[in-house]
């Protein structure tokens, strides 16, 4: 399951953001999305775990809690809109 990740300190490492969600399970990724410009955190994240029981009870038990500081919201990831499919 792909979960996505709010709120995030702008301080957080992608490994930081690993350790966590390991706590719950199998991690396969976590990747804290960056400007490509600047390299500069957005604030936001995606972690990928294997097992889908995990990844409910990461959701369940992180949403609404904090990480370094900031107050993170975690969900389910929406698969990416296709451009050009606003209409």
């Amino acid at each position: 399951m792909n979960i996505y990740v709010g709120n995030l300190s702008y301080k957080v490492s992608d490994q930081e953001l690993m350790e966590v969600f390991e706590e719950f399970g199998n991690v396969t990724s976590a990747k804290v999305i960056k400007d490509r410009e600047s390299g500069r955190s957005k604030g936001f994240g995606f972690v990928e775990m294997t097992n889908n029981d995990e990844a409910q009870a990461a959701i369940d038990e992180l949403d609404g809690t904090e990480i370094n500081g900031r107050t993170v919201k975690v969900n389910k990831a929406r698969p990416k809109e296709q451009a050009g499919s606003r209409r």
